[in-house]
C-alpha cells in the first residue's frame, strides 16, 4: 500500500493553467475525494497521478518513489506506477467473458494459470459475480458491467486505485447502491483510493477526506464534516450542500447586529467581537446560512422573537414528503429554508421564519474567505 502526494504540482496547456499549485497529501489506505464542477482540473490532476499527464511543473510521489518531476527529466510510466484505474465507461472486452476480462491484467503480466484463477474466483466472489463468470458484457446490466470494471482493477492487488466518476453511468437508485458497496468494498481491501466526482452527495458520504477544486485550484481540503460546517470560503460553501446556502449581503452595525436593510439579526456575543476585533464594525460583510438553519417559527427550537425572527413571504414550496425546501422572500431579498414536513406553509402566504444565529457563516466581502 502507499499515500500519494503531490508537490507545488502545476499542469499548463498552451495559455491554459488546468492545475495550479497544487498541494495535497493522501494518506496510506485513505479514501480521497476530488471534488469541483466540470473543468475545475480535477481529472486532470488524476490523469497526472496516473501518468497519463506529465505536469509541468511539481513533484508527483506514490509511496516513497518519485514518478513526475520535470524538472529532474523524471516520469514513471503508468505500467511501472502499481496503480488501476476505473474509468466512467466500463471499457470490457466484449468478446471476452466476465473471467477473461477480470483476468486479463494478470494473463498481460504472465501470472502463473493456477494463481490467475484463484485471484479471479476471489475478486467475484468479493463482488457478487461468482454466478455471472461465463457470461459476455452484452449479457450484464450496468450495475454488473461496472463491478467487473472494479474487478479487473481489483485483481490486480495494486498500491493505488483511480477512479474517475465510476458511477455517473448508472441510474439514481444503482448508484446509491453502489456508493455503499465502493465504501464497503475500499474498506475491506484497505488501498489508497482518489476518486473524482462533481457530484457533492457522493463526496459526502464515499470521502475520509474531500479536496474542493476550482478552476485548477485547491479550495479546501477535510472531512465531509470539515467542508460542509467550516467552508473555507463561499466557493466551498455553496458547492457543498443541498439545497446550496443562502448568501446575503449585510453590515455589522456597531450595536451587534447584521443589517441587511429589509431586516436586521441579533449576532452573537462571540460573533460580535470576532467581527469587532477583525475591524469588520461598520463594514459589509457576506452572510451565509444553510437552509436547514432556517426554520418555520411555529417548529423552531431557538427562538428569540425580534433578534433572529422575520417575517416573509412565501414564494415556492418544494413537497419532498419528508421536507419541504420552502423559497423566501423579504422585500428584495431572497432566500431558501428547508421545514419539516408537518409545516403547513402555502404560497403566497407570510410565515414566521427563524434563523439559527449558532450555524451562521459569515465571509469577507473582496476575498470571500471565511471569517467565521
Amino acid at each position: 500500500m502507499a499515500g500519494v502526494r503531490l508537490v507545488d504540482v502545476w499542469k499548463i496547456f498552451g495559455d491554459f493553467q488546468a492545475v495550479k499549485e497544487m498541494n495535497l497529501e493522501i494518506k496510506d489506505g485513505e479514501f480521497m475525494v476530488l471534488l469541483g464542477p466540470s473543468g475545475c482540473g480535477k481529472t486532470t490532476t488524476l490523469r497526472m497521478i496516473a501518468g497519463l499527464e506529465e505536469p509541468s511543473k511539481g513533484q508527483i510521489y506514490i509511496g516513497d518513489k518519485l514518478v513526475a518531476d520535470p524538472e529532474k527529466g523524471i516520469f514513471i510510466p503508468p505500467k511501472d506506477r502499481d496503480i488501476a484505474m476505473v474509468f466512467q465507461s466500463y471499457a470490457l472486452y466484449p468478446h471476452m467473458t466476465v473471467y477473461d476480462n477480470i483476468a486479463f491484467p494478470l494473463k498481460l503480466r504472465k501470472v502463473p494459470k493456477q494463481e490467475i484463477d484463484q485471484r479471479v474466483r476471489e475478486v467475484a466472489e468479493l463482488l457478487g459475480l461468482t454466478e455471472l463468470l461465463n457470461r459476455k458484457p452484452r449479457e450484464l446490466s450496468g450495475g454488473q458491467r461496472q463491478r467487473v470494471a472494479l474487478g479487473r482493477a481489483i485483481v490486480r492487488r495494486p498500491k493505488v486505485f483511480l477512479m474517475d466518476e465510476p458511477l455517473s453511468n448508472l441510474d439514481a437508485k444503482l448508484r446509491v447502491k453502489m456508493r455503499a458497496e465502493l465504501k464497503k468494498l475500499q474498506r475491506q481491501l484497505g488501498v489508497t483510493t482518489i476518486y473524482v466526482t462533481h457530484d457533492q452527495v457522493e463526496a459526502m458520504t464515499m470521502g475520509d477526506r474531500i479536496a474542493v477544486m476550482n478552476a485548477g485550484v485547491l479550495q479546501q481540503v477535510g472531512t465531509p464534516e470539515e467542508v460542509y460546517d467550516k467552508p473555507a470560503n463561499t466557493f466551498v460553501a455553496g458547492f457543498i450542500g443541498s439545497p446550496p446556502m443562502n448568501f446575503l449581503d449585510a453590515s455589522v452595525t456597531e450595536d451587534g447586529f447584521l443589517d441587511f436593510g429589509e431586516f436586521r439579526l441579533k449576532l452573537l456575543s462571540d460573533q460580535f467581537e470576532v467581527l469587532q476585533e477583525l475591524g469588520y464594525v461598520g463594514r459589509e460583510v457576506i452572510f451565509g446560512i444553510r437552509p436547514e438553519d432556517v426554520y418555520d417559527a411555529l417548529f423552531a427550537q431557538v427562538k428569540v422573537p425580534g433578534e433572529n425572527m422575520v417575517r416573509a413571504r412565501v414564494d415556492i414550496v418544494e413537497n419532498l414528503g419528508g421536507e419541504k425546501v420552502v423559497h423566501l422572500r423579504v422585500g428584495g431579498l431572497s432566500f431558501v429554508g428547508k421545514f419539516s414536513a408537518e409545516s403547513k406553509v402555502r404560497e403566497g402566504e407570510e410565515v414566521d421564519v427563524v434563523f439559527d444565529m449558532k450555524k451562521i457563516h459569515t465571509f469577507d466581502k473582496k476575498t470571500k474567505k471565511a471569517i467565521f
